[in-house]
């Protein structure tokens, strides 16, 4: 492992550190640990009886961060998809629940820049696309089999592209003569039926964040994992989300709104049980990066931190 293997710039970092509100003893959850730009500021913050689980699908990230934290012993790192969160949990015994936890959603930089991976149109290689590429389909297999009318699908709702039907049709078409394998292939297709283009964006930056989020079933994920780390936070303890694009962050808008207000079947009766009142309150406004880290770090123009605070019951 070279040290350029923890380069990559955690986004929002004093925001987020400032919205976890860290305590010296507290017990912490970074769910996207990547290179561990933020777990590495949150162990700065914890005393000796402090405690962090960090968790990501990436078998990589994983290896290099017990590699690199090896004898750190309030750090526990373990390999799951946010599915999972809740056995990944109890599998380290943190089970008296938890005073804050961070997702840091989507792709990360070194997946990214990592050609073998197939995340991206700037660097030729294999179209994989998956988070954990030990299990599961490839990009190029489920574009091998995926009807149009789900590809269609996918392309549109998850990419917001207005022009899915053509680049479904065209994916289809192309099938038959040849099957797509290589990233380049995919971006060449797309950019040849995409008709106009968008100022500084790559026609296919839509149709590559769609079929990631299709085939690593990433918005079922958040939602699942939110829930999870809803029922173990501690009252007090604070939930902070990072997403990079209007479908996580709707998602993660629409979860602390709907938990934030006791049951409307309740509304307006004098008494509300226990179990359907709010269990989260939102904590100020989204929050974006500074002018000042996004000429720093231009992936942080995209992010959106939202915070909210489990209440007592």
């Amino acid at each position: 492992m070279s040290a350029s293997d923890f380069k990559h710039e955690p986004v929002l970092l004093e925001e987020v550190l400032a919205a976890l509100a860290i305590t010296e003893q507290g017990c912490y959850l970074d769910a996207t640990f990547g290179r561990g730009g933020h777990s590495q500021e949150i162990l700065k913050r914890l005393g000796l009886g402090g405690r962090l689980l960090g968790l990501d699908r990436d078998p990589t990230a994983i290896a290099l961060g017990r590699e690199r934290y090896a004898g750190e012993s309030r750090l526990q790192l373990v390999q799951c998809a946010f599915a999972d969160l809740t056995d990944a949990l109890q599998s380290v015994g943190m089970t008296q629940g938890l005073d804050g936890a961070l997702f840091d959603l989507g792709v990360s930089s070194p997946q990214l820049d990592d050609a073998a991976r197939g995340f991206s149109f700037m660097h030729d290689g294999p179209l994989d696309m998956r988070m954990d590429n030990s299990t599961g389909m490839t990009a190029a297999s489920w574009l091998a089999k995926v009807s149009e009318h789900e590809l269609l699908r996918v392309i549109s709702q998850y990419g917001e592209e207005r022009f899915a039907k053509r680049i479904a049709s065209a994916i289809v078409q192309q099938r038959h003569v040849k099957s797509l394998t290589t990233t380049a292939e995919l971006a060449q297709l797309v950019s040849a039926v995409v008709p106009t283009r968008e100022p500084g964006k790559h026609p296919a930056t839509r149709t590559f964040q769609a079929i990631r989020i299709a085939i690593n079933a990433e918005l079922e994920q958040v939602e699942q994992a939110m829930q999870a780390v809803l029922d173990v936070l501690n009252p007090g303890g604070r939930l902070c989300v990072i997403s990079f694009h209007s479908l996580e962050d709707q998602c993660v808008k629409q979860f602390i709104q709907r938990n934030s207000q006791d049951d409307p079947m309740f509304s307006g009766l004098p008494v509300v049980p226990p179990e359907r009142r709010a269990r989260l309150k939102r904590i100020g406004k989204a929050i974006h990066a500074s002018d000042a880290e996004v000429r720093r770090n231009p992936r942080a123009r995209s992010a959106i931190l939202r915070v909210a605070e489990k209440v007592a019951a």
